[in-house]
């Protein structure tokens, strides 16, 4: 078996929990050391999960460590990865890779003259659902993709988030913080983006923290927290976006393509499994499903989580000199449209990509399977 490449983290907020509980599921890394900016964190978080807790500079440093994982804030995740990519090591970045196209063509370049690597989260695109979505489509089910609806629409996160600042101020709102998912499935299963416009706003200039020991405490607004895009496929669909933290509650099905011959019904992107339906004119809805490894609930509340898949995916393909599903020119591509969209709502243009990316490789319930220790 290929030896395991060593992994860090920096960064040792919530989500690094996810990462650390899941990573003996996958083969082909091992995470050794977490890292903060906060030692009393990275301590903590070591004892948790039996790892080692450095400085960030002696993680940089580590010759046991050849890709660290950036989980900082999305403000952060450009200056981090940058010294990551200097170090000479890989970096697999959390979602958003980066805040811009500049920021992600810098990073790219970077990479490139010190051979390593980038990746980036979202890795729920490999989930067995959205992977049968993709078989779907591939083998002509509903036809040709004409267009359709993602949705992903919410009260926002200040009711539970004891530090949800970051949010609300330029870098966060639905779009970047939420939108990688939706705009990874669909890059995934309908290939690039060539156009966007969208109408943009805020129905509050303030929120009111309610939760925690901040609670009661108000932040400001200072971001777009309604957005209505629409995306122009290369292919030729078109894709009507719904994205707010404005919206008590909505009845609208979270992702649906329509085809020439039918119509497939897609779960939330946001996790790696759910139920799929495809409708044609022969009847009602009809429920599809495989067997599909990543598709397998593994959760106390039900749900299929495999968190980690992406790095496992990347650190193999590492080791034998092969292309990683999420890598930086699909994670750059989904940059350029999620941040044109937010250009878009500023100026009323309809905004043409500058960059493109491949499809990633579908992801067989074999190669799955193969990924899992």
């Amino acid at each position: 078996m290929t030896k395991s490449m060593g992994v860090g983290i920096i960064g040792c907020g919530n989500i690094s929990t996810a990462y650390l509980q899941l990573a003996d599921m996958f083969k082909g890394y091992d995470i050794r050391a977490v890292a903060d900016i906060n030692m009393d964190n990275a301590r903590a978080r070591a004892a948790e999960f039996n790892v080692r807790a450095d400085t960030v500079e002696a993680l940089l440093a580590a010759d046991d460590i050849d890709l660290i994982i950036n989980l900082t804030i999305p403000a952060a995740h450009v200056e981090v990865s940058r010294s990551i990519l200097q170090a000479g090591k890989h970096v697999y970045s959390e979602k958003p890779f980066v805040l811009s196209l500049a920021e992600a063509q810098e990073l790219e370049g970077i990479a490139q003259v010190n051979g390593v690597r980038i990746g980036s989260a979202p890795d729920t695109f490999m989930g067995g659902a959205h992977q049968l979505a993709r078989k779907l489509i591939d083998d002509g089910t509903i036809g040709t993709v004409t267009s359709g609806t993602a949705v992903v629409m919410s009260p926002g996160m200040e009711d539970w988030h004891p530090n949800p600042d970051f949010f609300f101020l330029p870098g966060g709102g639905p779009i970047l913080d939420l939108g990688p998912y939706y705009i990874c499935n669909l890059v995934q299963m309908l290939g690039p983006v060539h156009k966007v416009t969208s109408f943009t706003g805020a129905a509050q200039d303030t929120r009111t923290i309610g939760n925690g020991p901040r609670k009661g405490e108000v932040i400001p607004v200072k971001t777009p927290t309604t957005i209505h895009a629409v995306l122009s496929f290369a292919s030729g669909a078109i894709i009507t976006l719904l994205s707010s933290w404005d919206v008590w509650a909505n009845s609208h099905p979270t992702m649906e393509l329509y085809g020439s011959t039918g119509t497939l019904n897609v779960p939330d992107p946001n996790f790696f499994g759910g139920d799929l339906t495809v409708t044609d004119r022969n009847g009602p809805a009809t429920a599809q499903s495989w067997d599909h490894p990543f598709g397998t609930p593994n959760t106390d509340d039900n749900r299929a989580n495999y968190r980690g898949a992406g790095l496992a995916d990347m650190a193999l393909a590492i080791a034998a000199d092969t292309p990683h599903r999420c890598n930086s020119a699909f994670a750059t591509h989904v940059v350029e449209v999620m941040t044109a969209i937010l250009t878009a709502g500023d100026t009323g243009q309809v905004m043409t990509m500058t960059t493109t990316c491949d499809r990633p490789e579908t992801l067989s319930p074999e190669q799955a399977a193969a990924l899992l220790a």
